[in-house]
């Protein structure tokens, strides 16, 4: 059994910060790697670019992804990654300060697992990150490699 991880797609360095902190108070002692536009994700998740030789598990359990990033959008990236047989069940949860339906409405028609927004509270926005780790590093049973 390969050790989960989880790869968050964020370019605001303080809601990284936040991020990986609530995952840590949370006890979430997996693997936690950064992609800072949509570009690096993708090129991340299919070992391409920058990441041709990374090491590590082949895909992480879950990617926590914002919409608004450079160079490629995430709903971009999420668009890709469902059109790709190796990604098309990789559970994704966009974790976004977008308020806007028209992106919660696209992201799911995208095919994303979950929807969440950023809450402005610290206290809140921590909490809201630490359930999201937990539920899907420790709760949620991911499809079987095909």
């Amino acid at each position: 059994m390969s050790l989960k991880s989880l790869l968050l797609v964020e370019d605001n360095s303080q809601d990284e910060l936040l991020t990986v902190r609530a995952l840590r108070r949370a006890n979430v002692a997996n693997r936690i790697d950064v992609a800072r536009d949509g570009q690096q994700a993708l090129d991340y998740l299919f070992r391409e670019g920058e990441f041709a030789g990374r090491e590590g598990p082949e895909l992480p359990t879950v990617v926590l992804l914002d919409i608004g990033l450079p160079r490629l959008s995430g709903l971009e990236v999420l668009s890709r990654l469902r059109a790709d047989d190796r990604t098309a069940l990789l559970p994704v949860v966009i974790l976004t300060s977008s308020d806007e339906e028209q992106d919660r409405l696209m992201g799911y028609e995208l095919g994303c697992n979950s929807f969440v927004r950023k809450p402005v509270d610290f206290a809140v926005f921590a909490e809201t990150v630490a359930r999201l780790g937990v539920y899907w590093l420790a709760t949620n049973e991911p499809p079987r490699d095909r």
